[in-house]
């Protein structure tokens, strides 16, 4: 039923707008989450966009096109354009026509549909047919273990999701009890990944913010798989600190956890390795087929019987371990991340490789219950020195960037406001080493690079965590998965040109709650009238995106 106080204006183009003043925007906005993806959440109205992989979500979920339709409707101030209901209804029953099924008697798999027509439209596809084997019968053709991954993959892009149902191995048992209590939101996260042990639950990507606990959840998740573990982080700093909060929140000896990285080879029952570690090329052979001859450390994923497999920052998967991916689907995959967000569009492969998005966390919807520190976001710009103008002007576009990403002028801004935060923890943030090498000197500040040692880095964010340092000058290697929950304010001096993801990171560096509740403090610092200021707009994006203001301010201001 429309009516005039309903909070949602759903448009032929597939998107929709919430009214968030509406006494019914909460409820409106739970069951919408459901199904379309957020896009925009300023103070006023709500940008919603339905899309194709949202809908299969939704159907891998349990939801029905009439489920979907009963919100609009419901929810709607106008009439729902015919159009949308049609285009919601084609999509979600396109998801389990086709369906990825066990022989629990042989082990052997099958893609099978109960439409003969449909299972030939596909099976004629060359990507597709490459990957099947024999025709069992009318409606099922073989499908070899290690292509499972691959054959859903390639399903996702012709537009048919396979329901797969061909269940998991349970891996190496291994007993864990969570010793924490988990706030609301993680077990409602836990609980929409795990779906009881199902078949099709124990796969999928938990969206939430920096802070909000992800290393938690992930535990969680350990505790209802209760096996053998593989943990895979960004970085040797990532995975200790995964290893002393399974420590401190499980009741696991120390024994059972192992480290694999660049510095150490542990393989134990929950091992926790680097994305750098499992993509190193051992071989430079180009036509070198299969990607664990070329990367030797990603038979790790086969040298065990894990029961599960976790991706800390899915979002940043490289090519290799998507490929991996792609061979290990008969074991329990759970991706954790902050934004889905993907520059490279790939987020269909993170759908069908590690599993649909089970949860989705609003920043800002946390942040109203405490649960992450409130944040305000500044842009500073500053103006070019006109001699430094005429080199932008002639240089190649390639070159412009950097030209006007590490403009001198950058640098007093950036002191400034240190000064004015003196009482703070500040994170000092860049993409250009000489640039922040410059600062840091500056300043007096210490800096942590990909070139600084490991025991330097750990010894230096120790020392941030204690309050020992108060300003501290790091590259993009701190973009992710750094506990330095004390840092309240982030000054960005250059960014990785337009990446939404990395600003996301970079900001979530300060959300986790301060002891006394102060704000956060998130200052970019642009060159006006060049490209660095278009792509610092297209950076703030997934920001404004979450309902967070971005005040522009002259450097003479600060």
């Amino acid at each position: 039923m429309t009516g005039s106080l309903n909070p949602l204006i759903v448009q032929s183009d597939l998107t929709v707008l919430l009214e968030v003043a509406s006494p019914q925007a909460p409820a409106a906005r739970a069951a919408l989450a459901r199904f379309a993806e957020l896009e925009k959440s300023p103070e006023h109205i709500h940008t919603y966009r339905i899309t194709p992989l949202s809908l299969w979500n939704a159907a891998s979920a349990g939801l029905s096109p009439g489920d979907v339709a009963a919100t609009l409707t419901g929810f709607a101030k106008y009439p729902v354009p015919s159009l949308v209901l049609s285009e919601v209804h084609d999509q979600m029953s396109r998801y389990g026509r086709l369906r990825i099924v066990r022989d629990f008697d042989t082990g052997a798999l099958a893609l099978t549909s109960h439409e003969f027509a449909l299972l030939e439209e596909v099976g004629r596809d060359r990507t597709v047919a490459a990957l099947l084997g024999e025709r069992l019968d009318g409606n099922r053709f073989a499908l070899r273990l290690g292509d499972r991954g691959a054959v859903k993959q390639a399903l996702i892009h012709l537009g048919w999701p396979a329901s797969d149902e061909a269940g998991y191995t349970d891996g190496e048992a291994l007993d864990i009890e969570l010793t924490c209590e988990l706030r609301g939101y993680q077990g409602e996260a836990v609980a929409a990944w795990w779906a009881d042990g199902t078949a099709l639950g124990g796969n999928g990507v938990l969206v939430l913010p920096c802070g909000a606990g992800k290393t938690v959840i992930g535990i969680s998740a350990l505790s209802h798989v209760r096996a053998h573990t593989l943990i895979i982080v960004t970085s040797i700093s990532a995975a200790r600190q995964w290893i002393t909060e399974l420590l401190d929140k499980s009741d696991l000896d120390p024994g059972l956890v192992g480290e694999y990285s660049g510095e150490s080879k542990q393989i134990r029952p929950i091992t926790v390795a680097t994305y750098q570690i499992l993509t190193w090329a051992g071989s430079d052979t180009a036509e070198e087929a299969d990607v664990f001859l070329r990367h030797p450390h990603l038979a790790l994923f086969d040298q065990h019987q894990w029961g599960l497999v976790v991706y800390d920052e899915v979002h940043l998967l490289p090519a290799p371990v998507f490929r991996a991916t792609a061979r290990i689907q008969a074991i329990r995959r759970l991706g954790l991340t902050a934004t889905l967000v993907r520059e490279d569009g790939k987020q269909a492969d993170v759908f069908s490789l590690i599993g649909p998005k089970r949860f989705d966390a609003p920043w800002r919807e946390l942040e109203a219950q405490g649960w992450i520190a409130p944040a305000s976001c500044t842009e500073v710009r500053v103006a070019m020195a006109a001699e430094r103008r005429m080199d932008y002007a002639v240089s190649s576009p390639a070159e412009r960037y950097r030209i006007a990403a590490t403009a001198p002028e950058k640098l007093a801004v950036a002191e400034r406001l240190c000064d004015r935060h003196p009482d703070e923890q500040i994170l000092v943030i860049g993409q250009y080493l000489d640039q922040l090498r410059q600062f840091a000197q500056r300043v007096g500040a210490p800096i942590i690079t990909g070139q600084t040692a490991q025991r330097i880095r750990d010894e230096r964010f120790a020392a941030f965590r204690r309050g020992e340092i108060h300003t501290l000058v790091v590259s993009k290697v701190a973009n992710f998965a750094i506990d330095l929950p004390e840092a309240s304010v982030a000054i960005q001096l250059s960014g990785t040109f337009g990446s939404r993801q990395e600003e996301a990171q970079r900001l979530g560096r300060l959300l986790r709650p301060k002891m006394d509740g102060r704000q956060a403090h998130f200052y970019t610092i642009v060159t006006g009238e060049t490209v660095d200021q278009r792509f610092a707009a297209n950076r703030q994006r997934f920001l404004t995106e979450q309902g967070y203001g971005y005040a522009i301010v002259d450097a003479d201001e600060v």
